[in-house]
């Protein structure tokens, strides 16, 4: 159970832990020895922690009654709970039961009390017990839920379960080493979790506009039109790419540098053109991606030339790359740089034409 938080006069307590049987309060700054302080408590998260921690008990006792499953270990944390049962796994229908069966234990209105008892004494062997921590010091405290469970436990607790408003079990996850997680909410958070639920749930009716039972549908369909415009965009991309291959080839007279941007694009769009212009003696560089971001380049052209700056391409965009038999390609996180790379190519083009 995470610890309280409050203040010591008027420092905040920042965090506190225990050493054997004494809690130490982190603060930062000096207390006065011997000064008479007031202490006040968050009661927020302390009760929080009650609603949780009572909530854990009762789920483990009820879970190990109806189906025989120990639990392990539990977190308590900070927006959900998660129980660790002995379990490869848990069925939909005995999460329900389990959730309906808690439920009415809360409605039964049963007293939660704590008592000590004496480290030797023989009703330790009848309590549940995941073992005393090695530094344990003094009585052993017992949680008793009335005629459901009796529990060793440190943690802060509600004195009745009716003080727990309510458990939602959220569903389980795989755990580790055949265990099964479960998953719960109890009390002020199940309240909070529905508040959530109905904000989001009144952003879609008014995004979406329709009802709350139709927008499972609404985003089915949106989501079955996107993926159509997706691919309709995709296939234009590539029509584009070969009339830009074949527009260029058609020039009478071709420039040795090729240079082309286009924001909306992929690595096989770039592919296309390089496939298209053949790049035998042209020196093509090609991206695709947001100018002021990263994305996509493609690097083509003659064996030599593409080994030689690749490379060196790839330094400038701050990106990695990878090449093979004149193409080398990779990602960039500084498309901004284009301008670099194109007077590099350049500069490369005029000391291997015969002018110069």
């Amino acid at each position: 159970q995470p610890d309280d938080r409050g203040f010591i006069g008027e420092l905040p307590v920042l965090r506190v832990t225990r050493r054997g049987p004494e809690a130490l309060h982190f603060v930062p700054a000096p207390l006065e020895p011997g000064s008479d302080v007031l202490l006040s408590l968050d009661w927020d998260r302390r009760f929080d922690h009650m609603q949780q921690h009572s909530g854990q008990h009762l789920i483990t006792a009820v879970a190990d009654q109806m189906f025989g499953f120990k639990t392990t270990s539990w977190e308590l944390g900070r927006q959900r709970s998660i129980i660790e049962l002995d379990t490869p796994s848990m069925s939909a229908e005995q999460v329900e039961a389990l959730e309906r069966n808690v439920n009415e234990k809360i409605r039964e209105r049963l007293a939660v009390t704590v008592r000590e008892v004496a480290a030797d004494d023989p009703e330790i062997e009848t309590v549940r017990s995941r073992g005393l921590p090695d530094d344990h010091a003094g009585p052993v405290r017992v949680v008793d839920i009335q005629g459901v469970d009796s529990n060793m436990c440190c943690g802060t607790h509600v004195s009745n379960l009716s003080d727990l408003q309510v458990i939602k079990l959220l569903g389980t996850e795989k755990g580790k080493k055949n265990k099964t997680n479960l998953v719960f909410l109890a009390g002020n958070r199940v309240l909070k979790s529905i508040d959530q639920s109905h904000s989001t749930e009144k952003a879609l009716t008014s995004l979406l506009k329709n009802g709350p039972g139709e927008h499972v549908e609404a985003v089915k369909r949106l989501q079955s039109s996107v993926k159509l415009l997706q691919k309709n965009n995709l296939n234009l991309l590539r029509d584009l790419a070969v009339l830009i291959a074949r527009d260029f080839k058609s020039k009478p007279a071709q420039n040795q540098l090729f240079v082309l941007h286009r924001k909306e694009g992929d690595s096989e769009f770039m592919n296309i053109i390089a496939n298209e212009m053949g790049a035998e003696d042209t020196l093509l560089f090609l991206t695709v991606g947001d100018e002021k971001e990263a994305g996509l380049f493609l690097l083509a052209g003659p064996v030599e030339a593409v080994e030689n700056l690749g490379p060196r391409v790839a330094e400038l965009l701050g990106g990695k790359g990878a090449g093979k038999r004149g193409r080398f390609q990779g990602k960039a996180t500084k498309m901004s740089q284009r301008g670099e790379v194109q007077a590099l190519l350049q500069d490369f083009l005029r000391q291997r034409s015969p002018e110069a």
